[in-house]
């Protein structure tokens, strides 16, 4: 393609897993306990959705990548620290909460609404990117509802790979039932893409890019935007982490039909 694509990548933060969470009842409704002071990571899906892009801009010439992110300012800022020595691209930062207890429809607005917000955009080189779930927001329905609200109706979900091809269409895998890829040909860009988890590794820690993103990073988060995001007139009767619970009984020359009996035994149980 010539000239390139404009990719957006959706991606905001959630608590590093190896954090123990805890939900609590707060005046505003649920939330995690201490959220502010969790030590935050870039979702993971959307972590793969940024790799993917910076490597397709790179082979590209004249593409360029920009970071659309909902999420407390101060973390966005703590992250962005890490995130900008890998990849290069352009921030753009929509204050509000980035935990689970917000609807999908009201962040996909948001997110709609902060994509349109970016000077010099094209539409017709558009490639909206995003997970496909979210270690925060598994909704699996977000990305959708933006590209639809952008009026991108060409949508790919679990994405784990994407080839520009001699004549400049789009040829997508995506992720099937029974470990099988359903291949899809796109004629051009706009289109959607909700990545799983691609084929890139993690890219190193790189201080030039690093360098040259913050440059326009704090800036981004200087001027964010106040994005009001929630789930207004939904009530949750409660909010509690699963609870573990395991039962080992060895048992030996069992017939299958007898383990599997006795497994929905317990399921009904």
């Amino acid at each position: 393609m010539d000239g390139g694509y404009h990719i957006v990548v959706c991606g905001s933060i959630v608590p590093d897993p190896l954090q123990t969470l805890a939900p609590v009842e707060g005046p505003t409704g649920p939330s995690l306990k201490n959220e502010m002071m969790l030590p935050a990571v870039l979702d993971p899906w959307a972590g793969h959705a940024l790799y993917e892009a910076a490597h397709l801009a790179k082979n590209m010439p004249g593409s360029k990548v920009w970071l659309v992110s909902l999420g407390p300012k101060q973390k966005l800022q703590q992250l962005m620290m890490s995130i900008a020595q890998k990849v290069s691209f352009e921030l753009v930062v929509l204050d509000g909460p980035a935990g689970g207890f917000t609807d999908p429809c009201e962040v996909a607005s948001v997110l709609a609404g902060g994509i349109e917000t970016i000077q010099g955009l094209d539409r017709s080189r558009l490639l909206l990117f995003g997970g496909c779930a979210s270690a925060s927001r598994d909704a699996g329905v977000t990305m959708q509802m933006v590209g639809e609200q952008l009026g991108i109706t060409d949508q790919f979900l679990g994405v784990d790979e994407l080839v520009v091809q001699p004549d400049g269409t789009l040829k997508i895998l995506e992720r099937s039932e029974g470990g099988q890829y359903q291949v899809s040909v796109c004629a051009a860009a706009p289109a959607l893409l909700a990545w799983a988890t691609g084929n890139l590794p993690e890219p190193p820690n790189n201080p030039q890019i690093g360098m040259a993103n913050m440059r326009t990073v704090m800036p981004a988060l200087q001027k964010a935007l106040p994005a009001k995001v929630g789930a207004e007139g939904v009530s949750f009767l409660s909010v509690e982490l699963p609870k573990q619970r395991r039962e080992t009984r060895i048992v030996r020359d069992m017939p299958p039909d007898e383990i599997a009996r006795e497994i929905v035994d317990w399921i009904k149980g």
